[in-house]
């Protein structure tokens, strides 16, 4: 009686802790990343589109002033962890990003793109679209 009672009990228990657990509102894309190229205004990430191509995605520096902004730089510790960018979204609309990268020197990390005007591409970026 003991046994069934104490079956009983802990079932409801865990149907109580299911019951008010819900999905989150965000979903989220984590791509790795091919290359990080520092620029006066932000960072530019090159990544894989497809089987051949690649794509670039414009992060603008003002994204990583402040804490709860659009953008968070995660420094991420030696190890085989490949750098990579998090976006999420909230009922189908960018967010916010998580840039996952190491320090450097790193492979990923890619010469200043000096010489080449880029100003442009970070003006005014209020969204990533993500090329596949």
């Amino acid at each position: 009686m003991k046994k069934i009672f104490l079956a009983v009990m802990i079932s409801l228990m865990a149907a109580a802790v299911f019951a008010e657990s819900k999905e989150s509102e965000y979903y989220y894309v984590s791509i790795p990343l091919e290359k990080i190229y520092p620029h006066r205004n932000g960072y530019v990430v090159q990544y894989r589109k497809g089987i051949n191509g690649r794509a670039y995605l414009y992060l603008p520096l003002e994204w990583f002033d402040t804490a709860g902004n659009k953008g968070e730089y995660v420094n991420l510790p030696s190890g085989k962890t490949w750098p990579s960018l998090t976006v999420y979204y909230k009922e189908g609309v960018f967010t916010h990003c998580k840039l996952y990268a190491r320090s450097h020197p790193h492979e990923t990390w890619g010469n200043n793109l000096l010489g080449i005007d880029l100003t442009g591409r970070f003006e005014g970026v209020e969204d990533l679209k993500i090329e596949f």
